[in-house]
Formats: structure tokens, sequence, C-alpha cells
């Protein structure tokens, strides 16, 4: 059966720091899609983050890059299996050097923080407890 894919395009000003804050989330960098101008990270089977350098990414659209530090142009969510993940991933982030980003969101049957990669995209990490999710 098909599975529709996300591929997450982000521009950044420094590519090599980018690669290093990725890896630094545990996603390793896919080389069969990654050159010196782009690095693919596969998150999941069906997500993919692309961070590609601004003249890259000007390849793919027409419209200003949006200065993340300043603007938000998209906010990234990803589930995660517990609240220890969330936590974990968020403290993977900052200690490769991103920043958290917000307060944590805890409603008991849902639990959320957020971080900032080094160029301000804002990453959105969530666990639901699966009980509480409506069939």
């Amino acid at each position: 059966m098909y599975q529709q894919m996300i591929f997450v395009n982000l521009a950044t000003n420094d590519l090599d720091a980018a690669k290093k804050f990725f890896a630094g989330l545990g996603w390793e960098i896919n080389t069969q899609f990654s050159d010196d101008s782009t690095a693919s990270f596969p998150v999941s089977d069906t997500i993919i983050v692309m961070v590609h350098t601004p003249q890259k990414y000007r390849e793919f659209t027409k419209k200003e890059i949006a200065d993340s530090t300043k603007t938000s142009e998209v906010l990234i969510a990803l589930s995660a299996e517990s609240r220890e993940k969330v936590d974990e991933l968020v403290e993977k982030a900052v200690a490769a050097g991103g920043s958290v980003s917000g307060e944590t969101q805890d409603h008991g049957f849902m639990y959320g923080r957020a971080f900032d990669d080094l160029d301000g995209h804002t990453f959105e990490v969530a666990w639901m407890d699966p009980a509480a999710v409506q069939g």
C-alpha cells in the first residue's frame, strides 16, 4: 500500500552546522540525497527533513526566503512515543546548539515541548495518550 511522504524543506545559512545539529538529534544523513548544497535526514519512513543552502532553496521558490530568526514561516510538529521521548529529543536539540522554544505544554493526556534549530525553525514535539484519542 502506498504511503504518502512529507518532505520538510528548510533553508540554512550554514549547511555544515545544520548537518551537525540534525545528526545531534540522532537523525542519520542520507548521503544518496545529500551533496554540497543539501542534506537529507530521514526522520521516519514517511518524513524527510531536507536542509538546503539559500542558493539551492531558491531553485524551489521565487518567493523571498523568510528569516526564520525573526519570522515564523512554518511550525513543524513531530509526534513522540512517550513523554520521555519528547524530553529526550528537546534535550538533544539543546545539546546540539538549538534552543527551547516556548513553554512546556502538559495537559495530562497530551505533553509537548518545542525547540528552535540553529536557523530558528521551530520544531514542536508532542506525545498524546492513545487512550485519549477517540476512534
